[in-house]
């Protein structure tokens, strides 16, 4: 039933309005549950062993890293090479709040999260009131990447140092037992992807696009270029804060290189370059793939670092938009 028109044309858009957006929530809900469930299958297989668990679970903290910097990067070009320091005010700050201070876990993760989240937009707004290109961007966010890490060996006393944080809060809870911290991870993936598809199809998804595609038309079609992009730093810097959190309180002990910039931020690069760029799936595919290659050249030591820069090489030279925006081409042209 017509339930409404655009003024002065007669022309029906509510009633059409409606069942287009309910069409586009039941295709964003289909592929996100499927995900969901062949995800909440692993534990099936590997939930005999807890070191295999354990990378599981790191596997989709990266993967919830990765959605995280591709709100950022992907929906707006803001280079931001600080993702380990990001997750590390989460895990650290949490770590410190619940430990230090004495406050719950709950209220530690939120504090640390919002701390997270301030500094992104606070990153971001510097970037956008001087002006910066996505270069720039990147060397003042990777400089403050190299500043955390230095801040965090320097403050032994409170941050434990090269030593770790050995994190007593939630020891004797299921936090750190074998299989539910994997189902916690999983279900904060699955919000940071379904949060992420409904930004993308809302008025701030379509500034995003805009922006990201041009920005000068998008200034001149009436977008505040300047405000949506710190929106994107601050939501994804939330993400990022509170994925480093809850790994902080489920692996229980955390050091410098679990939030450093080789171990994490090139490794969340790879993962998004591979899964697709801008694309919403494209984050959790990637993340599987390269924790399953990450786990086979475990041996390498150093040497991982060249495999990876051998690989972000091959990808922008064969598949530069990544797996699921190439195969998403090639459905269309088949379709044609």
């Amino acid at each position: 039933m017509i339930e409404g028109y655009t003024e002065g044309t007669g022309t029906a858009v509510v009633g059409g309005t409606e069942r287009r957006a309910s069409r586009s929530l039941v295709a964003l809900l289909g592929p996100v549950a499927l995900v969901g469930a062949l995800l909440s299958l692993v534990p099936l297989w590997l939930g005999d062993s807890r070191v295999m668990m354990g990378v599981a679970v790191l596997g989709l903290t990266f993967a919830c890293y990765a959605v995280g910097f591709n709100l950022i990067f992907g929906s707006t070009g803001q280079l931001f090479l600080c993702v380990g320091a990001l997750a590390g005010i989460g895990g650290y700050g949490s770590a410190i709040f619940a430990d230090k201070v004495g406050l719950p876990i709950l209220a530690s993760m939120l504090l640390a999260t919002l701390a997270s989240s301030l500094i992104g937009g606070l990153l971001s707004w510097i970037a956008v009131r001087r002006s910066l290109g996505v270069i720039f961007t990147g060397i003042i966010t990777l400089i403050f990447s190299l500043v955390f890490g230095n801040l965090v060996l320097g403050a032994a006393g409170i941050t434990g140092g090269d030593g770790g944080f050995h994190i007593q809060a939630g020891a004797d809870t299921f936090l750190r037992q074998t299989i539910p911290p994997y189902y916690l991870m999983l279900a904060l993936l699955l919000v940071f992807v379904l949060s992420h598809g409904l930004l993308r199809r809302s008025h701030v998804g379509w500034a995003f696009r805009a922006l990201r595609d041009d920005e000068v038309a998008a200034e001149l079609a009436g977008v505040d270029v300047s405000r949506y992009r710190v929106y994107a730093a601050v939501i994804g810097a939330a993400m990022l804060g509170l994925s480093g959190s809850l790994f902080a309180f489920t692996e229980g002990t955390i050091s410098p290189t679990t939030y450093g910039f080789a171990q994490v931020d090139v490794e969340t690069m790879v993962m998004l370059a591979f899964g697709g760029i801008g694309s919403l799936f494209g984050p959790v595919l990637g993340a599987a793939v390269f924790t399953v290659i990450d786990e086979l050249i475990q041996g390498l030591g150093q040497l991982r670092l060249l495999v990876y820069g051998a690989l972000i090489i091959a990808l922008f030279l064969w598949v530069p938009r990544g797996i699921i925006p190439t195969l998403g081409d090639l459905m269309r042209r088949r379709q044609e």
